[in-house]
Order: structure tokens, then C-alpha cells, then sequence
């Protein structure tokens, strides 16, 4: 056994995946240790073996001097400061699809517990009452289930629907047509989702776009007899807004396995008959923690003999020769991937990428991932890297295609992505110049602006006065515009204006911005 190679796990892991690593390195387990003391031990070990237990802050990590790997033994990375360990160079890895059989099984019994109301008439009978005119439940049979979030675990929750007769519609931008055939799964919008489901289940990670999506307006849109199951993330329901529709008798019932700040043990929604709660139990079976802790344990020793790790989320493999010039165009591609997500609309259905210039001439399976991952990172938490990019594409049913060009006129290296989604065709170029990410064109329009912060694009026809209007809605909504770039086809012709914000323009003043006379369409973006 390797005596340079030391593992801490902090937290309680399947005994079997801790003896397997015992192979390769010498391995201390110290559960519950606060912040100081694990900020104190920390620099002594190559490799961190968490849970959702242990948050590994910036400071753990900045004391981790020989940390190499920092392990989640599970798919959510919430408690891990990843920008942080990106920095220093410190690789972080999950489970994503450990838990996947487990968490969906949770939300079928979440569903079906909702369904015959089997808590409260545990309890019931339980006090010595025989209540069962209490109790009239509903089948599942016949039922509509609106699936939030059709990744791994939202697609097996359609598995065991279909198994119960149910009627599936499904949501997520990243599934094409053809994928949801197959899975017998008919695509719907969230409003038709909120209006004609019976149940409704999400599967969607916590994001700024995700949080407290399920609001006062989306709950006014569902029928009374309607039931909600959230075994994902909390913060995806605003729990006053919830609490209010049932108890006005507007929401048959709710079942809530996560919360906000976990461990969770005052809530609003414990005083609520007809909310169920559980504490996170999603992945909790003997089953899936076996798999998560085998398939973490598994890739520190891949990283420890110098192989690359199948799940890691903050670093693709890249072969040293490529390094000095893939490298930089990592962070194009990053940039690329989230200016698409933000600024396309409906159904992906095609994703190419065309590299230009001196990239062309090197391995850009790294890219590529890349490209998918900043694309995905905002609906899916399936965490896109070189190795499973073409698994993840190819599941979602989205076809991607690469291609080379060995000249670029403008500049020695350029990415571009086209993507076709049922809204029609959208593209970005950006390239890597004075050690900035640049992006260089949106659709026809030749652009010029550096990444860091909020950006508004506007579609417009050019026409006097037109930026000063826009100019006026920021200024009335104390925002600041530190630059602005405008790229015109022809004079008082189709044009894009882009204006870089001090901070994000509220939903009201972007509402303004696409009332104008002129503007076709304007988006807000955070690069």
C-alpha cells in the first residue's frame, strides 16, 4: 500500500467503498467534525470523502495544501465551494447516478402516499381511531403526472408512471421530440403542465432560474385537486405560497423531502395536514449509497494512478501536449455553452460546433463537454464531462455534431455553436484574446464583449432614438450600463444592441425594454 496517499472521510460512507480505497492509500475516517477542526487536519490528506453533511467551504479548502480530490458521495455538490477548489486546482466528483433508482422509487411512494392519504391514517389508527370515510383516497390509474426535469431520476419517475396507467407530460428544454417518443413521454409547457396535472413531480437542480418556480401565480393555474412531490431540491416551491393553496382548499396536497436548510426541523409545513414531509430520504437505501460511495471511491484511485475521473465537475481532461492551447478555449467554450441556454427558446433538437483556426488542429473532446456542460448546467444535474458528454447528449436525444476548420479569417482560433431548437435556428462565436473570453458574434451580428456580469441583448430595427429609450428604462431602474456594443446588418435595418449592466435589469424593466417600437426580442444574461 502506498504510503504517500492519505483519504479523510468525513462523513458515513458504505464500509465496503472504504475498504476498497484502503488499496491505494492510507484512509482515516472522522465523522462530525466541525469547521475548525477539519480546517485544522485538512492539509495532511490528498483526497476529502464527503456526504451532504460536511459543507467544504473556501477556508477547508484553502487549508487543504495536498488536496488532489474532493469526493461527493452523492449527486448534489451544494455543499462544496466549487469555484473555490477550481481554483486551487482540486478536482470535485460526484455520484450522479447512484441514487437515481432510489430517489425515484422515493417519489412514487410520495406520490402514492398523497394519493391514500397513509400517513394520516397511520396516525389515526394508530390513536386508536377507525376513521376510514377520512381517508378517501384516488387511483393513480387514468391520472396525469407532470414530470419536471427529465434527466435521470425525472425519466424513471415516467418509468414506473407509465407502470400505474398514468398519462405522462414532461418538461425540460434539453429533451428533443424524438427522446420523449421514446419514453413515452408527450413534452408539454410548464403552464400546461400546472393546468392539467393531477400530480406534479420535480427533478430540476436549485438554480437561479429554478428557485421558487412554483410560486403563487403557478399555483393559482392548478386545479384543487392537484398533489405537488418534491424529493429534488428545496427552494424550487415557495413554502408560503404552497402552505396558503391548501390550506384555502386551492391545492389537494403536497410532499416535501427537502427543505431549504437541511437539517430542517421547524417548518411552516409541519403544521399542515395534508403535507407530507420526510428528511431527505431520497437516497437514502443501502443500495444507493453502495453505488455513490463505489463510484467516488472508484475515481480517486483513477486520480490517484493518474487517469482521468469519470464524473468530475470542474475539470474535463485535457492531454498535457494540448494543454497550452486547449486551455484557454475552455473557458470560451464554458462561456459559449450559458450564452446559449440563456438566450435560446423551445425544444433543443440539434447542437454543432465548429472550431476554427489553430484549435481545430487538437483533440476537442474536452471542448465538447464543456460546450454540453455550460448548455445543461442550468436544468440538469448531470454533470457533463469528457468522458460521459456523448452519454448525456445521446440520452436527452439531442444530436451534436463537430466540425473543423483549419483557417479562421479574423482570428487564430475560433468557437462557434449553432443550436436548432423549435423556436428556429440560434448561433455564438466568442475566441480567447488578450488572455479575455471574447464573444464575437451573435447570429449575423459581429459583436465584441468580454464576460463578467449581466449583459442585454436586444433584437431590434435600427432607428433614431431607440438606444436612448432603452437608455432611459435603465437609468429610471438605477442600473448602470458600463459599456454597450451596437452591430447593425444596415442602416435603420435589423440590428442587435448589447448593453453590459452593473447588475441584473428587473423583470418589469425588461418587460418595458421589449415594448418598444422596434425591438423584436431582448434577453438578460448572466455570463
Amino acid at each position: 500500500m502506498p504510503d504517500n496517499k492519505r483519504v479523510l472521510v468525513a462523513d458515513a460512507l458504505s464500509s465496503a467503498g472504504v475498504e476498497r480505497i484502503k488499496a491505494v492509500a492510507k484512509v482515516d475516517v472522522k465523522t462530525g467534525l466541525k469547521l475548525e477542526e477539519l480546517v485544522a487536519i485538512i492539509g495532511d490528506y490528498d483526497a476529502l470523502l464527503v456526504r451532504s453533511q460536511t459543507k467544504v467551504t473556501a477556508d477547508i479548502i484553502a487549508a487543504g495544501k495536498k488536496l488532489q480530490i474532493i469526493g461527493r458521495a452523492g449527486v448534489g455538490i451544494d455543499n462544496i465551494d466549487i469555484n473555490a477548489a477550481t481554483e486551487r486546482g482540486i478536482i470535485v466528483v460526484n455520484a450522479p447516478t447512484g441514487n437515481t433508482i432510489s430517489a425515484a422509487e422515493h417519489a412514487m411512494a410520495l406520490m402514492l402516499s398523497l394519493a391514500r392519504h397513509i400517513p394520516r391514517a397511520n396516525s389515526s389508527l394508530k390513536s386508536c381511531q377507525w376513521k376510514r370515510a377520512d381517508f378517501m383516497g384516488t387511483e393513480l390509474k387514468g391520472k396525469v403526472l407532470g414530470v419536471v426535469g427529465l434527466g435521470n431520476i425525472g425519466s424513471e419517475v415516467a418509468k414506473r408512471a407509465r407502470g400505474f396507467e398514468m398519462k405522462v407530460l414532461g418538461y425540460d428544454p434539453y429533451v428533443t421530440e424524438e427522446r420523449a417518443l421514446t419514453m413515452q413521454v408527450e413534452l408539454a409547457t410548464l403552464d400546461r403542465i400546472y393546468r392539467e396535472a393531477d400530480f406534479v413531480t420535480l427533478h430540476v437542480p436549485l438554480t437561479a432560474q429554478t428557485k421558487n418556480m412554483i410560486g403563487a401565480r403557478e399555483l393559482a393555474l392548478m386545479k384543487p385537486t392537484t398533489r405537488i412531490i418534491n424529493a429534488a431540491r428545496g427552494g424550487l416551491i415557495d413554502e408560503e405560497a404552497l402552505v396558503a393553496a391548501i390550506n384555502s382548499n386551492k391545492l389537494a396536497g403536497a410532499a416535501i423531502d427537502v427543505f431549504v436548510k437541511e437539517p430542517c426541523t421547524e417548518s411552516i409545513l409541519f403544521g399542515v395536514d395534508n403535507i407530507i414531509v420526510t428528511p431527505h430520504l431520497g437516497a437514502s437505501t443501502a443500495e444507493a449509497q453502495d453505488l455513490a460511495t463505489s463510484d467516488v471511491v472508484t475515481q480517486v484511485i483513477d486520480v490517484f494512478e493518474g487517469r482521468p475521473a469519470r464524473y468530475a465537475v470542474n475539470a474535463p481532461y485535457i492531454p498535457a501536449e494540448s494543454l497550452p492551447v486547449i486551455a484557454p478555449y475552455v473557458k470560451v467554450a464554458r462561456t459559449l455553452g450559458r450564452l446559449l441556454q440563456q438566450m435560446a427558446e423551445g425544444q433543443f433538437k440539434t447542437l454543432g460546433i465548429k472550431y476554427s483556426g489553430e484549435v481545430s488542429k487538437y483533440e476537442t473532446q474536452a471542448l465538447k463537454a464543456t460546450v454540453l456542460g455550460g448548455v445543461l448546467e442550468q436544468i440538469s444535474e448531470e454533470r457533463v464531462n469528457v468522458v460521459n458528454a456523448d452519454i448525456i447528449a445521446c440520452k436527452r436525444g439531442i444530436t451534436v455534431s463537430e466540425q473543423k476548420e483549419p483557417v479562421c479569417d479574423n482570428y487564430q482560433s475560433l468557437i462557434t455553436i449553432e443550436a436548432v431548437t423549435s423556436a428556429g435556428p440560434l448561433s455564438v462565436a466568442a475566441t480567447f484574446l488578450r488572455d479575455e473570453v471574447h464573444v464575437v458574434k451573435v447570429n449575423d451580428y459581429w459583436i465584441d464583449i468580454s464576460p463578467g456580469g449581466f449583459f442585454l441583448f436586444a433584437d431590434h430595427r435600427d432607428r433614431p432614438g431607440l438606444v436612448g429609450a432603452v437608455g432611459n428604462i435603465t437609468g429610471k431602474a438605477d442600473v448602470n450600463v458600463s459599456y454597450m456594443h451596437l452591430s447593425r446588418l444596415k442602416p435603420r435595418g435589423q440590428a442587435l444592441m448589447v448593453l453590459a449592466l452593473d447588475e441584473a435589469l428587473s423583470e418589469d424593466g425588461l418587460k418595458q425594454v421589449k415594448s418598444l417600437d422596434g425591438v423584436n426580442s431582448a434577453r438578460l444574461v448572466n455570463l
